[in-house]
């Protein structure tokens, strides 16, 4: 992990049913790195165990960094990690702030969050609104009491942009096709939550009109593969000439790390971008959730922690 710095666990507060929000300060009390809405931090959960996780705080704020997470019945140890282990008083490795899903400057912003992908969707509501923009912020959830930051959402600052949908109250039912109905070629859609809900948006908006280069998304989930069942290509190491054959049941990443060339990862499910790595020749086999529907197209990068090859070989600019 680059840039690194340690932050203490000031508040834990329960925001949810299944979701914790950890405040972060400095550990040495000094202002930390400034952060812009859509902006997500790396944490050193465990030896060896990285997760990323969203600042949904003000930006404008720099004594604190808050993150929050959901613990998932399917956890690979982050969510589990940070509910189980992590308390006030407690020190983390972190990484200063990287943003992959910003704001880009609209007339009008449509805002739309499913579950814990409220988290930078509500920095960006901070940020459109001290700003005097034309936004509207949708959060949907199972339910009132699975939806965190009620509080903060239903503040009278936000009167007349922010609309609840919980699916256990027929009135708030969330109906993409209403809410997308009216695309504007001067309007921007920023989506993120669970994959399914993100898909249904992003897809519909497709239908109803929305230009491709108007949708921005961030996952918080990797797409499942299973690697055991996929064929062998070969990667080339541009500068040295190393070839290596990747069996199915091994990623990219596993097999240049056992011939000694190592390349930098944090999520391990083509989520976070760390590992994003050019390719010279060939075509990848893209089963990231990344990069854009474009930038799959160009063929020219992908995600060697979970993309495999659809060519025989794949030159890396390695």
């Amino acid at each position: 992990m680059t840039n690194e710095l340690k932050v203490r666990v000031a508040r834990r507060i329960e925001e949810a049913e299944g979701v914790c929000s950890f405040e972060l300060v400095a550990e040495d009390s000094s202002a930390l790195p400034a952060f812009t809405a859509g902006a997500h931090i790396d944490v050193h959960v465990a030896p060896g165990l990285i997760r990323q996780y969203s600042l949904s705080n003000d930006p404008s704020e720099r004594h604190r960094w808050r993150i929050a997470v959901l613990r998932e019945a399917t956890s690979r140890g982050g969510s589990a990690g940070m509910h189980e282990s992590v308390q006030p008083g407690d020190v983390l490795r972190v990484s200063e702030p990287r943003n992959h899903f910003p704001l880009v400057d609209a007339p009008r912003t449509l805002l739309l969050a499913g579950g814990i992908g409220v988290t930078p969707i509500l920095a960006m509501a901070r940020t459109l609104h001290a700003q005097g923009r034309d936004f509207e912020l949708h959060y949907c959830g199972r339910s009132a009491g699975r939806m965190a930051f009620l509080e903060e959402m239903t503040a009278a600052e936000f009167a007349g942009r922010v609309f609840l949908h919980a699916d256990d109250v027929p009135a708030q039912k969330f109906h993409a096709e209403q809410v997308l109905a009216e695309p504007a070629a001067d309007g921007h859609l920023y989506v993120c939550g669970p994959n399914g809900f993100m898909d249904h948006v992003l897809a519909t908006a497709k239908l109803l009109g929305w230009a491709d280069a108007n949708l921005h998304r961030e996952y918080f989930a990797g797409v499942t593969t299973a690697l055991a069942s996929d064929g062998s290509f070969e990667v080339r190491v541009a500068s040295t000439g190393l070839s290596c054959q990747v069996p199915a049941g091994k990623t990219v990443i596993e097999v240049l790390a056992a011939h000694g060339v190592e390349v930098q990862t944090s999520c391990e499910a083509g989520v976070c971008g760390t590992c994003l790595t050019r390719v010279l020749e060939g075509t990848p086999d893209h089963r990231d959730s990344f990069l854009t529907d474009a930038e799959r197209a160009a063929n020219d990068q992908f995600t060697p922690c979970c993309s495999r090859a659809l060519s025989p070989l794949l030159v890396l600019d390695l």
